[in-house]
């Protein structure tokens, strides 16, 4: 399954980086002028499900473009075609394909891939978590002074849904730096390599990390909700970390 993955991440990735700067047709999505997709998000899902169909046509699928059943499954495939769409858009290469594969309600394979960079990122339940066939560490930082962070904001930040300003605020003051790269796939991919000490955001979809929270464990990172509960992704509260600095990020973001 991991290998069929790898294959529909690399067919999506090469559509969509043929497709920069020949966008056609956007769309909004909900009425939200800020949620964006196009027919670049939905060719590539077409592509990533067509192979999975064709490996696997008994298995469920949850797409962010076409949907899908959340009814248990033996097999689901939780697929985010473009994680980053609004860079796609304007031309920034900072976007993802994103699959995760559950089997029982349970992450097991998870694939995110960076078309720009070739940069392909693997994990397996229990194998531990891969760039392309290298194999990843979370960071060592222990201090949360001295660490690198990154995040991401929902659409509707001016409502400041679960005071995400206010936590992009504080972590400021208290983080060596924050960045806001605009795909939480590779946000999270990037906090398992250890290039980020610790990722959170209040308002993500599963497709948007299923396959980094693997990930980030198979790294040796911790992934919770943003109150510690382990992460369920079916909820939308997201706090990864290399581990150490995880305690002190949990009294930032619970802070009153």
């Amino acid at each position: 399954m991991l290998t069929v993955a790898i294959e529909a991440a690399r067919e999506a990735g090469r559509f969509l980086k043929l497709g920069i700067g020949k966008v056609r047709n956007i769309e909004v999505k909900a009425g939200d002028e800020r949620n964006l997709v196009s027919e670049m998000d939905k060719g590539a899902e077409e592509r990533i499900i067509s192979i999975i169909r064709r490996n696997y046509p008994g298995h469920a699928i949850l797409a962010e473009e076409s949907g899908g059943s959340l009814a248990p499954a033996e097999y689901r495939w939780i697929i985010d075609p473009l994680d980053g769409t609004t860079n796609y858009l304007h031309g920034v290469p900072i976007f993802s394909v994103s699959i995760g594969i559950e089997r029982r309600g349970e992450l097991v394979a998870g694939v995110v891939y960076d078309p720009n960079q070739d940069e392909m990122f693997t994990a397996e339940k229990g194998a531990g978590a891969f760039l392309n066939g290298k194999r990843l560490k979370v960071s060592s930082s222990s201090v949360l002074s001295e660490s690198l962070l990154v995040t991401g904001f929902p659409y509707n930040v001016t409502e400041n849904p679960d005071n995400a300003v206010e936590h992009f605020v504080h972590f400021l003051m208290e983080a060596r730096g924050v960045r806001r790269l605009g795909s939480a796939a590779i946000d999270l991919c990037y906090v398992a390599a250890g290039r980020f000490d610790g990722f959170w955001e209040v308002s993500l979809s599963p497709w948007d990390m299923a396959a980094g929270a693997l990930l980030v464990q198979e790294a040796g990172g911790r992934i919770t909700d943003m109150h510690g509960v382990p992460l369920n992704i079916y909820q939308k509260s997201v706090l990864a970390s290399n581990g150490p600095i995880h305690e002190a990020m949990l009294k930032v973001v619970t802070a009153k």
